[in-house]
């Protein structure tokens, strides 16, 4: 069961849903400023957490790149969980889920260096590495993310609406 979306009213339809294009703001849709703030202030924690474990974990040339998959597979396990709890168990907010998913997560992850590492992998012939370190990205990512939703529909927290 996929969380509901609270930043929405349950009645309101945007222009870009009415027309079946689900999660995409209507045209015009303004955002707040107090979102945007939340959001870079997320993201401006995020970044330097993804480099404090880069600098934890060091990676051999020509090795799998460890500090990026730990970085984007706690990602996945912490967006579920906190998906988990922001959109069915917490009250709604309109802050802490932009803050959390969108900036902290959204710094703290990193597509753009899975990409480029697992690019320099295959072009230095390491191709059984990159590989692995694609598929082991995939599997654990979804797996984590799994583990947290999972996780976080199993805290002994009531449900928002009431019990379950």
């Amino acid at each position: 069961m996929v969380p509901i979306e609270p930043d929405l009213d349950p009645g309101e339809q945007t222009d870009a849903t009415a027309a079946g294009v689900p999660g995409r703001a209507a045209p015009g849709r303004r955002v707040e400023a107090s979102v945007l703030a939340a959001i870079a202030l997320g993201g401006a924690l995020g970044g330097p957490a993804r480099y404090g474990i880069a600098q934890v974990v060091h990676v051999a040339p020509g090795g799998m790149p460890w500090a990026t998959l730990v970085t984007n597979v706690s990602g996945s396990f912490v967006i579920g969980l906190v998906l988990a709890l922001v959109l069915e168990r917490f009250p709604p907010t309109r802050y802490l889920r932009p803050f959390v998913a969108t900036g902290f997560l959204g710094a703290y992850t990193t597509y753009s260096t899975f990409a480029v590492e697992t690019a320099v992998l295959v072009k230095d012939g390491h191709v059984p590495v990159a590989l692995a370190y694609v598929v082991a990205s995939l599997v654990a990512g979804l797996a984590a993310a799994r583990a947290g939703l999972w996780a976080g529909r199993s805290l002994p927290l009531p449900h928002r609406g009431g019990a379950r």
